[in-house]
């Protein structure tokens, strides 16, 4: 029996490396994006390797770009037979804060073309052989309460996105129902970069700021969530958007505005 084959966008680094972690231990053989990671990257991909005994590639290429979506695809074709898994974790956001009629047309262009049409790009590419396998599955990462649409102060180019790509995942899951393959959207809650590579051991007693469950959230929180969507038996969970927010609402935290 082959392996199943998992590409993860931006994924030498943050949630995507520890999924990478979650995924070689199921056995699936991976591809590894990365934009300037490169080092990064290729360390990962040495230590999956040895540790787990599964083949790695690393791939360069910037997600918002068609064309390096389309070579990403090829690059991984060429050496795997099949990419039966899809996680989208890549996703380029702009922390400085800043309302839409400060956006520069280019960074609009740029965070809606990674977050969304990026999507697009790469399912079309791999939808057709996941229909003929009669299997796949396709993950994206949103944020909290992205499918009702709400506003997001600051982040107005993300958060279309995001939403854009939420109704997207949705629209995929039904029309791919009858191929056997799924397509859920998973929701990181406040995931502060210095715990996005953590397990969940590591803030059992942390001093940090917690959500009301009581410790940070991890990207290992993220990561176990993936990989059970990722499962055979999972088939029946399709069209989801989970938030994994350890209570927290998210957005209401955010969107307060400090008045002068």
């Amino acid at each position: 029996m082959n392996k199943k084959t998992a590409l993860i966008t931006g994924g030498a680094s943050g949630i995507g490396k520890i999924t990478a972690y979650k995924l070689a231990e199921k056995g699936y053989q991976l591809v590894i994006n990365f934009r300037n990671s490169e080092s990064e990257a290729r360390t990962l991909a040495t230590h999956l390797n040895k540790v787990y005994g599964i083949n790695v590639i690393t791939i360069q290429g910037d997600v918002a770009d068609k064309d390096d979506c389309i070579r990403i695809i090829n690059q991984s074709l060429s050496v795997f037979s099949t990419i039966d898994v899809l996680i989208h974790n890549a996703g380029p956001y702009i922390h400085e804060r800043k309302k839409l009629t400060e956006y520069s047309l280019e960074e609009w262009n740029y965070l809606i073309s990674g977050n969304l049409s990026a999507v697009f790009y790469l399912t079309k590419l791999i939808i057709p052989s996941m229909r003929n396998r009669k299997w796949g599955r396709i993950i994206t990462m949103g944020f909290d309460r992205v499918e009702t649409a709400p506003g997001w102060i600051h982040r107005s180019a993300f958060a279309a996105a995001k939403t854009g790509l939420a109704s997207l995942t949705r629209t995929i899951a039904m029309e791919e129902a009858e191929n056997g393959i799924t397509a859920n959207m998973v929701c990181p809650g406040d995931i502060v970069s210095e715990w996005k590579e953590k397990n969940i051991s590591d803030s059992i007693h942390s001093s940090g700021e917690a959500a009301p469950v009581g410790r940070p959230g991890t990207g290992e929180d993220i990561a176990r969530v993936v990989s059970f969507l990722i499962e055979d038996n999972s088939g029946f969970i399709t069209g989801s958007i989970i938030p994994v927010t350890g209570g927290m609402d998210v957005l209401n935290k955010v969107n307060r505005v400090k008045i002068d």
